[in-house]
């Protein structure tokens, strides 16, 4: 009698275990895949590439002509006296300055790029979060995880992949 309690207290608990794990609903999808599918992603990829080479290319110009100061004050600088030395370098170290302010004005943590990023690629990227939150919601997922960045997935059915659904939400045909 005591085994057959113990079996059934067992046997339940096994039950309700798999009835919760069944409950629990989840997919995977790729939002780098989704995002390149979307023209309007693509476009405005191109023209966060054409303003990151244009401003590196004045960088890069600027880079050379500071070069090209430094050269010739390292050959200069035996000619000159204390007070042009001392011009030349506080001018060397200004356009130095101004060189790197200029990085961080283009490149740096909320520069132009940065913005530049937030005002194309932003509205894109939540158009794509309420797909996906919206076929969550329509399919009872518990959760999604996405396999494009930062989440490390040895293995994933194919199957529960999503992306192509989120890109059915957003009217879009692969």
């Amino acid at each position: 009698m005591r085994i057959q309690k113990i079996f059934l207290i067992l046997a339940l608990s096994l039950v309700s275990f798999f009835s919760v794990e069944a409950q629990s609903r989840y997919a995977i999808i790729n939002t780098k895949y989704i995002l390149d599918k979307i023209p309007e992603y693509k476009e405005a990829d191109k023209k966060l590439k054409a303003l990151g080479d244009q401003w590196q290319q004045e960088i890069d110009q600027k880079q050379l002509n500071l070069d090209k100061m430094y050269k010739n004050y390292e050959a200069e600088q035996f000619m000159l006296s204390e007070d042009l030395k001392k011009k030349r370098e506080d001018e060397l170290f200004l356009k130095e300055k101004e060189l790197r302010d200029l990085q961080k004005k283009r490149f740096g943590y909320e520069g132009d790029l940065f913005k530049e990023r937030q005002k194309l690629v932003k509205p894109i990227q939540d158009k794509v979060y309420n797909a996906v939150q919206k076929m969550a919601a329509a399919r009872s997922y518990d959760f999604i995880l996405d396999k494009s960045e930062g989440i490390t997935i040895i293995f994933a059915d194919p199957k529960l992949d999503k992306s192509d659904d989120v890109l059915k939400e957003l009217g879009i045909n692969n």
